[in-house]
């Protein structure tokens, strides 16, 4: 028997049209009916966004190359996420949070190893850049494609204009099949169980449904505002909940990594598009004004942005407290934020969709599923928080109060409690992540990056023995800079031309 499968997403950008494109693909031999009504009048914001190894793989299940897509949506690659100033105290100025790839399997025990050494106090090295292959082709600029020769799989990020990209995956869609109505939607109707039945127009239309997708944004119109889904807060943890962006002049060398540099009240994001870069900064308006920020922001961009404009946004952390209620989904900003440190928001999406198509089709597309699905992705949020807590727990800035009330923050969840209490009594902090569900991506190794690249250790003990590195850094180093001779310089890879002379500075 065939399922009922007339699926009505309300809202686009980029969280409703790859939803719309995932179930177009994945049930379009169901004869899934897919309708996005999204209004005409609401801009998406693209000022630069990045994303994770999550997004390429959901460009290869669509079969989308990049060479069809990264050039309409001004998209680079990205190698890695890069750290300034979080932690000065530890000595530690910078690290990069590398995207793990299949040669780094030759690596990765080195560095845990050099990591536990060093917690016991031997004087090694530990920055994990200097371990893994995206760190060392983000230090000399080169794109993360590997040469048909090259026997290692590669997994990288993008950054993208995020406007863009949904201008792209709406037409994608609608070669799919997906109906698009640039519409208002004006009401919700339910039936007597309060599951919903059908979106309402400003033109009077009833779009009816037998799923609905709520990708609203923030205000979550279909499950906050209809279902009345109640919203859990982060704010007791995650202070930030605004931010100012701007646009800066591109350059010549593009670089191949994000990067996230500490500021008085928050942090400031640089992402690199092929036309501009995206600049923002993240702040708490407890501890900042927005006034104050922007000009913070300014100060830190220098003369590139002396005539950029500047616009401001506010934002709720926190998640709805069931991401799938009676016969509706929230994706996307709907069904919550934690905040675009780790640029988490694509991969929670890819996630959800994913989750949800699995867990309908097992339940013969019945909501037999429905609990456990909220419990994994109310669980995965929640370890993504976790970890993005942890950067603002473990900082040794002192120079604002800002960061002195996130150092001293005592609103930490058990599962954080644990891993830092294992990693700082020395224990075996993979093995016990081993044991933990719902980490998301966030897995041993990254753990790893984020402490090490933050200087968590111990003081060094008084005597050192010679041995104890085992020469392996040295031999890393000359082992992975031959593996990045394989790898082009990111520019030629993106196939830019030279920039004017009066532009080859920055």
């Amino acid at each position: 028997m065939t399922p009922a499968l007339r699926i009505v997403i309300a809202g686009g950008g980029s969280a409703g049209w790859m939803t719309a494109c995932l179930i177009a693909h994945r049930w379009a031999h169901l004869g899934a009916q897919v309708t996005l009504v999204e209004a005409p009048d609401i801009a998406t914001i693209g000022v630069g966004e990045g994303s994770t190894p999550s997004l390429k793989r959901f460009f290869e299940v669509l079969g989308i190359a990049e060479r069809d897509w990264m050039p309409a949506c001004n998209a680079t690659y990205k190698a890695s996420i890069r750290f300034r100033g979080w932690s000065p105290a530890s000595g530690v100025a910078e690290y990069s949070h590398p995207f793990t790839t299949q040669l780094d399997l030759h690596t990765e025990d080195a560095f845990v190893n050099n990591c536990r050494n060093r917690r016991l106090g031997f004087d090694v090295p530990t920055l994990p850049d200097a371990f893994l292959l995206g760190g060392v082709l983000a230090a000399a600029g080169k794109a993360p494609l590997a040469p048909a020769h090259f026997p290692f799989r590669m997994e990288y990020g993008y950054h993208f204009d995020s406007a863009r990209l949904g201008a792209f995956l709406r037409e994608h869609a609608v070669r799919l099949g997906v109906t698009h109505l640039p519409r208002r939607i004006v009401r919700c109707e339910q039936a007597a169980d309060g599951n919903l039945t059908a979106l309402v127009t400003d033109r009077d239309e009833r779009i009816a449904g037998d799923w609905f997708v709520d990708c609203s944004g923030f205000s979550a119109m279909l499950m906050r505002g209809a279902l009345g889904v109640p919203f859990t807060s982060f704010k007791d943890n995650l202070f930030n909940d605004a931010a100012v962006v701007m646009p800066t002049p591109q350059h010549r060398g593009v670089p191949v990594e994000t990067v996230s540099t500490a500021l008085s009240c928050g942090w400031a994001w640089s992402i690199p598009l092929t036309t501009r870069f995206g600049n923002g900064y993240v702040y708490s308006r407890d501890h900042l004004s927005p006034e104050g920020a922007e000009a913070e922001l300014r100060a830190h961009l220098g003369a590139p942005a002396e005539n950029a404009e500047a616009r401001h946004l506010t934002f709720s952390p926190g998640q709805l407290a069931r991401h799938w209620d009676h016969n509706c989904l929230a994706v996307g900003l709907a069904q919550g934020f934690v905040e675009p440190l780790e640029a988490t928001a694509l991969h929670l999406v890819l996630n959800t969709v994913d989750l949800f198509t699995d867990h309908l089709e097992r339940g013969g597309f019945t909501a037999r599923h429905r609990e456990d699905f909220n419990a994994v992705i109310t669980g995965r949020v929640e370890r993504v928080r976790d970890y993005i807590v942890a950067h603002y727990k473990l900082n040794t800035r002192d120079d604002s109060d800002y960061w002195r009330a996130n150092r001293a923050n005592e609103a930490l969840s058990d599962p954080l409690l644990h891993i830092l209490e294992t990693w700082f009594r020395r224990g075996d902090l993979a093995a016990e992540l081993a044991g933990m569900e719902g980490l998301s991506h966030f897995q041993s190794l990254s753990w790893h990056c984020l402490l090490a690249g933050y200087g968590a250790f111990p003081p060094l003990g008084r005597t050192q023995r010679d041995d104890v590195d085992f020469h392996r850094s040295r031999d890393i180093a000359a082992f992975l800079s031959g593996c990045a001779m394989n790898f082009p310089s990111h520019d030629e890879a993106l196939g830019l031309p030279p920039l004017p002379a009066a532009q080859d500075q920055a």
